[in-house]
């Protein structure tokens, strides 16, 4: 199957194996093959799906891929809705501590630095108006924000909205992708690549840009405990009630 014809649309979130998935395909495809984009900031609208290539992979807005061929392939990875706040939160952390002072220093990583050196309920309760948008954007809730608006930027419109209507709409969202699979396993993948295009393509083993702890280490509890008051665990609990109910039904994952 020719694949600028049929391209791969890899929407990538963050802290769900991107890294691992993105290395993998790209590989297959020819890094040639891989468009430039890989963050919808560095491009707006539908110039984050430039025509042309084989591979679209990154923090990207699904809302703009709607111009790329009919025959395209898009899809992403889910993983648990706690394990990914967790895990997003020690990335940048971690992160951080790999930065020298000047670097970190820079506004492009006030996240990082943030994250280092505010306490974890400052972290994701504190800040002024435009940090709390940044903190809801991208751990409140952020399956049903992302799939509901198409943006990663767009969970403010759908936040607004009743639970009901804003995990229909995250629903509907889902349900117009071609892939939706799960973190814990990525063999299904494996065979749509394969069966669709003849790629051999293998994601087991590979941990790309893994954080310094054990696979089968839960990251939840190790935010719960550094959130340190009752309060604060309480609200952090609130960013996944709607993000549960949307993924309940985890048969329905490809």
């Amino acid at each position: 199957m020719d694949l600028i014809q049929h391209p791969l649309v890899f929407l990538h979130l963050p802290k769900t194996a991107g890294q691992t998935v993105h290395n993998a395909l790209a590989a297959a495809v020819g890094a040639a093959r891989v468009s430039p984009i890989r963050v919808h900031s560095q491009a707006e609208g539908w110039r984050q799906f430039p025509p042309g290539h084989a591979l679209y992979s990154g923090h990207l807005d699904m809302a703009e891929a709607g111009h790329l061929p009919r025959g395209r392939f898009t899809f992403t990875v889910l993983r648990d809705p706690r394990e990914r706040i967790a895990s997003f939160w020690l990335y940048l952390r971690r992160d951080a501590l790999r930065l020298d002072p000047t670097h970190l220093a820079l506004p492009s990583n006030i996240g990082r630095r943030r994250a280092l050196d505010w306490a974890a309920e400052d972290y994701f309760f504190s800040g002024d108006a435009a940090w709390q948008a940044f903190i809801r954007d991208h751990y409140d809730n952020f399956y049903c924000g992302y799939f509901g608006s198409g943006r990663f930027r767009g969970g403010a419109m759908i936040r607004v909205l009743p639970a009901p209507a804003a995990v229909a709409r995250a629903r509907e969202g889902l349900a117009a992708l071609d892939g939706v699979f799960s973190i814990d396993d990525l063999r299904p993948l494996e065979a749509a690549l394969a069966e669709r295009y003849g790629l051999t393509v293998r994601f087991d083993g590979r941990k790309d840009n893994a954080a310094d702890l054990a696979p089968e280490t839960r990251r939840w509890p190790i935010l719960l405990e550094a959130l340190g008051s009752d309060a604060a665990r309480r609200r952090i609990e609130s960013f996944v009630e709607r993000d549960e109910v949307l993924l309940a039904p985890r048969h329905a994952w490809t």
